[in-house]
């Protein structure tokens, strides 16, 4: 009942940015906190940035100074701003956002596809 697309990935240099956009669509009453996550090959799926309806922002540490989470209610889309990348961000980005539905038929939680990001020389 709610989609998340996402785009922005691609190929860019180490110390290149890029910028993630994730949109929300569908029979959506409200959104609560928006956020990306990473899943690396070989690894866990992992929190990377989140950001309430309200502007509060989490950070993982790794990447505190040099990515940026940000928000359009009115456009339901959450962005990730990424810069100073490193090698070691090479990843699929995945959108998150969980809210409640419209008509008053519950809540929801969905993912998006996967945006691969790959930083390399």
């Amino acid at each position: 009942q709610v989609q998340l697309v996402e785009s922005g990935g691609g190929l860019v240099q180490p110390g290149g940015s890029l910028r993630l956009s994730c949109a929300a669509s569908g029979s959506i009453f409200s959104i609560n906190a928006m956020g990306w996550y990473r899943q690396a090959p070989g690894k866990q799926r992992e929190l990377v940035a989140a950001i309430t309806s309200g502007g509060s922002t989490n950070y993982a540490d790794s990447v505190k100074g040099r990515f940026t989470i940000s928000r359009d209610n009115a456009k339901n889309t959450v962005y990730l701003q990424m810069n100073s990348l490193k090698p070691e961000d090479t990843a699929v980005y995945y959108c998150n956002a969980d809210g409640a539905i419209d008509y008053g038929l519950g809540s929801f939680g969905s993912w998006g596809q996967g945006t691969q990001v790959t930083v390399s020389s």
